[in-house]
């Protein structure tokens, strides 16, 4: 049987996925899970396929593929890595750059928007308790 806070995970869930998912059709270029990889790359300044599998959950194969793709629409740069010839290094290009930027800033009216439609003075109660549930640690794959 299902915990009671189950119920508001998932619902608080479907909400972020629907708004990431709409904020990426509206961009029209690129799935969520391309975005995906966008935002971990961002988060990892510059990093290998490892640690962008790694970051999302997949595997290398998943990752390189996704890359070939990102590459090809000059979102990101791959090159051979300063520290192993073994490896390629990826960075997010200025124009990946901006796509995110973009997403972000299309997610951000929409959480504003279910924000303000809460009461005004429980408004900083819910941001604080979204702001602890955001800075608990993810497990890493």
């Amino acid at each position: 049987m299902p915990a009671p806070e189950d119920d508001v995970l998932l619902r608080l869930a479907r909400t972020v996925v629907g708004i990431s998912t709409r904020a990426a059709d509206e961009l029209g270029r690129l799935s969520v899970v391309q975005l995906r990889a966008l935002t971990v790359l961002r988060g990892l300044g510059a990093g290998n396929l490892g640690q962008l599998a790694t970051g999302m959950g997949v595997t290398v194969s998943t990752a390189s593929r996704l890359v070939d793709r990102l590459v090809a629409a000059g979102l990101v740069d791959r090159r051979p890595s300063p520290h192993s010839r073994r490896e390629v290094a990826l960075a997010v290009t200025g124009l990946g750059a901006e796509l995110l930027e973009r997403y972000d800033e299309l997610r951000l009216v929409e959480l504003r928007a279910l924000l303000d439609r809460l009461p005004a003075d429980r408004r900083p109660h819910v941001l604080a308790a979204l702001a602890e549930l955001a800075d608990v640690p993810a497990p890493v794959p």
